[in-house]
């Protein structure tokens, strides 16, 4: 039995936003959620505003951020 690949997190896809990366199966570019973050508004204020992204594809990004930042600190 092969193993499940697991679904893209983020596309670029110069027929979607001119090529912004996006969440997987959306139209909703990866910064917006770093925009709403800086912002200060919650995690949940922005998957009500874009209900095509999914709560455990945010976090992900958001671990795969922290993880990149520890990543290039300690370099």
């Amino acid at each position: 039995m092969k193993p499940e690949q697991e679904e893209p997190l983020v596309v670029r896809d110069s027929d979607i936003l001119g090529g912004i990366p996006v969440f997987a199966g959306t139209r909703v570019p990866v910064k917006t959620l770093t925009d709403y973050l800086e912002k200060g508004h919650p995690l949940d204020d922005f998957l009500d505003d874009f209900p095509t992204v999914r709560r455990a594809q945010a976090q992900r990004v958001l671990a795969l951020l922290g993880q990149k930042l520890v990543e290039q600190i300690a370099a």
